[in-house]
């Protein structure tokens, strides 16, 4: 695979700083029923990085500490970590709002049985992957019989009361791009989706639209087909600085495996530190004490991903 990182350090993006926390995002490993294109973690089913009870334990003491609104948890699957749902009690009693980055294959896997339950139960909130709407693209970029297990996993949800007018249970899809280009509307993206998936009696609350990262897999595809200039081109010619207002980073720490902290996702994933107090690596241990608001951001090339268009964030387009 190729390292993008190299690419991408020399960046005229502009200096950005924190405001006050609001949440809390957890990457629980890098174990994955799937093997996805655009991942950019790597992710897939021969990874064995998983977060420990120690961390987890860690990372409850900080929402407790800290008083974060919300705890986004992904990975990977982070349903395959046997701390997941010890995380999720916890921080649900805690009145911290619960997000899962779930792919909805995962629901259909053996052991996985319940887990749709579980997450109702702990009022979760949903945010699922499903790169389009139609069967063949989502087949075309994760696998045969990924689309049917996909709306497999939606209907579980429905049936719950997910996507369902005044449950209380939020369904949200996300889509990404299958190639190298810009995202269009989410809002009229939304209006397809729904149309496109009604055959299927699939509801949803909202569709949040991802910008592709020129890092790890993804990247690593661009710079083999010789197209990774040409997409750092597209991004910066799109960059919007009204995105800089509201760019996730800004009210959200990025928390790893094994306990250190990111600027975001994005970030961590490309060895990306967080600059607190000259340290190398942060750790969560090391933020207890400290108040991130006014601290800078370590910023990148792949950073215009984040500005470009409407924007990107975790929860989709930011205009």
């Amino acid at each position: 695979m190729h390292a993008t990182l190299p690419l991408l350090r020399d960046s005229d993006f502009p200096a950005i700083k924190r405001a006050e926390l609001k949440t809390v995002q957890v990457n629980m490993g890098y174990r994955c029923n799937q093997s996805c294109l655009h991942c950019h973690v790597n992710a897939g089913p021969k990874r064995r990085e998983a977060m420990d009870r120690e961390t987890v334990d860690l990372i409850l003491t900080y929402l407790r500490k800290h008083r974060a609104e919300t705890l986004d948890i992904t990975g990977g699957a982070p349903e395959l970590n046997e701390n997941f749902r010890y995380l999720v009690t916890a921080a649900h009693k805690l009145g911290v709002h619960v997000m899962d980055r779930c792919n909805l294959t995962i629901l259909d896997e053996p052991g996985q049985e319940d887990t749709a339950e579980f997450l109702a139960d702990h009022k979760v909130e949903v945010v699922a992957s499903l790169p389009c709407y139609l069967e063949e693209n989502v087949n075309g970029q994760r696998g045969k019989g990924v689309f049917k297990s996909s709306i497999n996993g939606i209907n579980k949800l429905n049936a719950l009361g997910y996507g369902q007018e005044n449950s209380g249970l939020l369904l949200n899809l996300v889509y990404n791009p299958t190639g190298p280009y810009l995202p269009p509307p989410q809002d009229l993206l939304e209006t397809d989706y729904k149309r496109g998936l009604a055959k299927y009696s699939v509801t949803f609350n909202h569709l949040y639209t991802l910008t592709n990262m020129p890092i790890a897999r993804f990247g690593s595809t661009l710079i083999t087909n010789n197209q990774f200039k040409e997409y750092m081109a597209l991004l910066k010619q799109a960059h919007q600085n009204s995105n800089l207002e509201h760019v996730m980073c800004r009210t959200l720490i990025s928390v790893d495996w094994q306990g250190y902290v990111f600027d975001c996702d994005f970030n961590q994933m490309l060895g990306i530190s967080m600059p607190v107090n000259n340290k190398p690596r942060a750790h969560l241990r090391d933020l207890m004490a400290i108040n991130l608001a006014d601290q800078p951001i370590a910023i990148a090339d792949h950073c215009y991903g984040c500005t470009a268009g409407q924007g990107s964030s975790c929860g989709g387009a930011l205009e």
